[in-house]
């Protein structure tokens, strides 16, 4: 999993070649960078590396900033959690020197304490909250003017949902599973068979496969001390004595 965050195989050759090398530190290349994550924005694919790359030239020279990357960015890392590529995109915004000028209100100050409330409620496996904040009027123009953008940005939330799922329950009601999830209905049971996972006879509980992190079994430690080491100890607490 670290080789794919680290070199994911839908990074091209020119963009591996960049981020390997001294070469992400020369602001010439920014522009390489940006359409990089224009396409990961229309494809669905993500590279946090090359992002970070991006908030870097930015952090060192001020008069490429540029808002709406940095928004898309951000929105784009929320699908890690619980990986720490969110909090890590945020550290390169802190004490950033004055942008350039630009030709309209900077949207950034007031969405980044949103995203940011958005990742936290993630982080908590909060996902009926989260939804909730989302869906809101209040966030409609993130909605309207970045998430509609992000191909399969919604299913990347909830891809963040069912790592949470997987890890936690052997069964889970259907109905917390909708809150959980934003779906209802027949879009629920299209996701539910996606994932592989079963509805029992009542109808009303979904039963997770097992794996590592759900199954909770009893560890047996075993200490193993040779007659040599027991004669030690036995002289040791003598001598004490």
């Amino acid at each position: 999993m670290a080789y794919e965050w680290t070199s994911p195989v839908t990074r091209p050759e020119q963009i591996e070649a960049l981020v390997s090398g001294v070469d992400r530190y020369n602001p010439s290349n920014v522009g390489i960078l940006e359409d990089y994550l224009y396409h990961q924005l229309r494809s669905g694919e993500y590279d946090c590396l090359a992002n970070l790359a991006i908030l870097k030239l930015y952090q060192f020279n001020a008069d490429l900033y540029n808002p709406d990357i940095i928004i898309n960015i951000l929105i784009k890392s929320l699908a890690s959690s619980p990986l720490p590529d969110f909090n890590l995109c945020t550290s390169l915004l802190e004490d950033r020197p004055p942008g350039a000028s630009l030709d309209e209100p900077d949207p950034l100050p007031s969405l980044l304490p949103v995203i940011r409330g958005l990742h936290n409620l993630l982080y908590r496996c909060r996902f009926p909250a989260f939804w909730a904040i989302y869906r809101s009027e209040q966030l409609a123009n993130l909605r309207d003017n970045y998430t509609v953008e992000i191909s399969g940005f919604e299913d990347s939330i909830r891809e963040v949902a069912v790592r949470a799922v997987k890890a936690a329950f052997t069964k889970i009601s259907r109905e917390r599973l909708a809150t959980y999830v934003d779906l209802q209905g027949a879009e629920l049971d299209a996701f539910i068979d996606k994932q592989r996972w079963t509805i029992d006879a009542s109808g009303s509980n979904v039963e997770i496969p097992p794996n590592p992190d759900n199954q909770i079994e009893a560890t047996v430690v075993q200490e193993s001390i040779k007659l040599p080491q027991l004669t030690k100890i036995i002289s040791l607490a003598a001598v004490k004595s």
